[in-house]
């Protein structure tokens, strides 16, 4: 068993709808009650996505390996709507990108945990700190508080949905 965090985010459709699609999902992958922060609308990032995004992030705890786990997001996203082929950054029901996978570092062709780029993303750290304050960066051992001190700045509002 593995302790993971997951980010969420959409930008498409009914955003509270695919954000709560996702969140049951995770809950059947999770064998203890989920961890989920707060819903956050954040700016869109990058050239391709032009909608405002909803943001969170789920701790599980979860039986699989870190590679069944990425397989079973990739398959939910896409079973969702979202096309693998679409330019980076471009608009998208549904991501979920795993942030941590039991405090290991992961470095592999389809897999890199933590995320590659999770530590500049307010998005992902805001809602982090919510529900894991104590968090650290597995590679620096930085605090969350830190990361998000450090981030650059977008605008990351949180909602008072609920989900």
């Amino acid at each position: 068993m593995a302790k993971a965090v997951i980010a969420l985010g959409s930008n498409l459709g009914d955003r509270l709808a695919h954000m709560a699609h996702a969140r049951r999902f995770l809950s059947k992958l999770s064998i203890v009650p989920l961890m989920a922060s707060s819903i956050y609308e954040t700016e869109p990032v990058g050239e391709a996505s032009t909608h405002r995004y909803y943001n969170a992030v789920c701790a599980i705890e979860t039986g699989l390996d870190a590679m069944s786990l990425l397989e079973s997001l990739k398959d939910y996203e896409q079973e969702y709507g979202r096309d693998p082929a679409a330019p980076r950054w471009s608009n998208r029901t549904i991501d979920l990108d795993i942030i941590d996978y039991g405090r290991q570092v992961i470095a592999r062709q389809r897999l890199h945990v933590p995320h590659p780029e999770y530590e500049k993303r307010l998005f992902v750290l805001i809602p982090l700190q919510e529900i894991l304050p104590g968090w650290r960066d597995v590679r620096s051992g930085e605090p969350v508080d830190a990361l998000i001190a450090s981030s650059p700045k977008i605008e990351v509002s949180k909602t008072s949905l609920k989900w």
